[in-house]
């Protein structure tokens, strides 16, 4: 099938285009490239569409076929990651994260569920195009229970999670008036790269904790910064559950799988992705040192407004519905793929 991936040039979107390819699928890929990297999509030889998810006309081109890239076959469902994620830019220009994150997926659910878009069932009925899409554990905001399942109250704390959570209230609100079927995955902290070490995270800037630890080891950056030190946690530092992102990519394609073959309800499927395992600040470093034999030097700074102690999954009912099995649920295992991506990447010794 033939499966348009927005976003797909970015950290996680690439690593679900490969595992589409390994299903069996077509991925198609639309990007602004502001944040992603047009020499990934090449190097997994898939189509590139370059412009925005809110164009109009450029989204019925290519879910029609008509545009080049589509090769005149018709998109049969979507993966929607393109999404900016910046926590702290969310909060000092929230009209950049509403006018992308929640306004132009307006425009591509209004396409999905125009009748011309429509695809036809195995049952020989038709409607919308299903829909996997991208969410997080921001939505939540500060946990009032750890781990954190699917039903607890969504109180996100800053516009990045808002725009998100509105996305899923779309969502909710499109499947019980015009029947577009969704998945809505939160995600954890995505992790890792592919095994292989032709993909992974390369963010500028960057603001995940593993790349920063790695650049640190590898001399890119004199230093890392710990946002506090004082936090209820055994040595004081943030709690987080790092899920590897490969099995981030597998989670849609089993999502996808389940929309296409198990049609019914409109009413979204909400899954936690995550390991259920939480690991300090400080345990990551540590992790680091023994995966990549370096030390790093660093400084501790006040903590960042609005960071929780700790974060960390209930991800049992993506287990029991789509089979879901992470396979790298390792830390270590998880840094030493990110080590030999960050090598490659940088040309680091």
């Amino acid at each position: 099938m033939k499966v348009l991936v927005t976003g797909g040039a970015g950290y996680i979107g690439s690593h679900a285009v490969r595992a589409l390819q390994r299903a069996g699928h077509s991925p198609v890929v639309l990007d602004n490239l502001v944040y992603g990297h047009r020499d990934i999509v090449t190097s997994l030889d898939v189509p590139l569409v370059e412009g925005q998810v809110g164009d109009r006309a450029l989204l019925e081109a290519v879910l029609s076929g008509r545009h080049p890239a589509a090769m005149g076959e018709p998109v049969g469902a979507v993966l929607h990651f393109a999404a900016y994620a910046y926590v702290g830019e969310s909060v000092s220009d929230p009209a950049k994260y509403y006018r992308n994150n929640l306004a132009d997926t307006l425009v591509l659910l209004e396409a999905l569920v125009d009748p011309a878009q429509h695809r036809l069932r195995a049952d020989g009925s038709s409607g919308p195009m299903p829909i996997v899409f991208s969410s997080t554990c921001a939505t939540y905001g500060v946990p009032e229970q750890v781990p954190i399942t699917e039903d607890h109250p969504q109180r996100p704390i800053n516009p990045y999670g808002s725009s998100k959570a509105m996305v899923e209230q779309l969502l909710r609100d499109f499947g019980a008036a015009y029947g577009l079927p969704s998945v809505i995955f939160r995600y954890f902290n995505a992790a890792g790269a592919d095994p292989d070490g032709d993909l992974g995270e390369d963010h500028n800037p960057e603001t995940h904790l593993i790349p920063l630890v790695l650049d640190v080891m590898a001399g890119r950056r004199p230093y890392l910064q710990i946002f506090g030190d004082d936090y209820p946690t055994p040595d004081g530092t943030c709690i987080r559950d790092y899920i590897h992102v490969s099995d981030l990519a597998e989670a849609h394609v089993l999502g996808l799988g389940r929309l296409l073959n198990q049609p019914g309800s409109h009413e979204p499927l909400v899954y936690n992705l995550g390991n259920g395992t939480g690991y300090s600040v400080q345990q990551v470093i540590e992790a680091a040192k023994a995966v990549t034999g370096h030390g790093l030097l660093a400084h501790v700074a006040p903590r960042r407004a609005g960071d929780p102690p700790q974060l960390v999954a209930g991800a049992e009912k993506a287990r029991r519905e789509l089979g879901w099995l992470p396979r790298y649920p390792q830390l270590e295992v998880i840094l030493e793929h990110s080590w030999a991506w960050h090598r490659r990447r940088h040309g680091v010794a």
